[in-house]
Parts: C-alpha cells; structure tokens; sequence
C-alpha cells in the first residue's frame, strides 16, 4: 500500500472512488468494497497513534459508513472513474482533514 500513497490523495483532490480490498479482523478474511477516499491521519478515538487511510464504505452490510484501514492490512486498491459527492457522507459541521482539499463547503 505505501508505494500508492500518492494515489489515495490523488483520488481525494479528484474525489474519485476507489476500489479496496483489505483485511477485515472481523470478518476474518479479506473484502473488496467500493469507497470514497477521506483522509490519510490518525484516528481521534484510536489510541495507538498510527495514521490510517479513512474511507466511506458504500457497500458496508450495516449501511456505509467510515473504516479506518491500516496501510498493512490493505491488499490492493484501484482508483475508478466514478465521481463521489462529499454530501453522500459528511455530516459534520466541523472537518478537520489531515488532507488540506478542496470540496467546497465540505472541505
């Protein structure tokens, strides 16, 4: 995952979605979803200080919502031609990105 760092934030200036596959703890096993890029930083209620590559999960079973991927947990990933809204998901008032972006009022 490291040697595409640099087009995970290409993918967030584009909002461009990406295609994930990773190590899921929970399930046991690998899943590929389909996710918007956030943001590349530590976690505010993660306490083990390492920075992790935030994504909204599109295709969750418990409806999207944000997942915090670890670099080594993450097998692969690919950039897609589809064009993600940050309105489908950010529903705060205040970001506080890691990634300085621009998404309009959402950045």
């Amino acid at each position: 995952m490291h040697t595409k760092h640099h087009e995970f934030i290409a993918a967030i200036h584009a909002k461009r979605k990406l295609r994930i596959t990773f190590y899921s703890e929970e399930d046991g096993g690998y899943l590929t979803r389909t996710c918007a890029p956030m943001d590349w930083k530590v976690g505010a209620k993660i306490k083990d200080g390492i920075p992790r590559y935030w994504v909204w999960d599109y295709d969750s079973d418990r409806g999207g919502h944000s997942l915090g991927l670890l670099a080594e947990r993450i097998q692969a990933f690919e950039v897609l031609d589809t064009i993600f809204d940050p309105a489908e998901f950010v529903r705060w008032k205040v970001t506080n990105w890691s990634v300085a972006r621009d998404w309009g009022a959402y950045s």
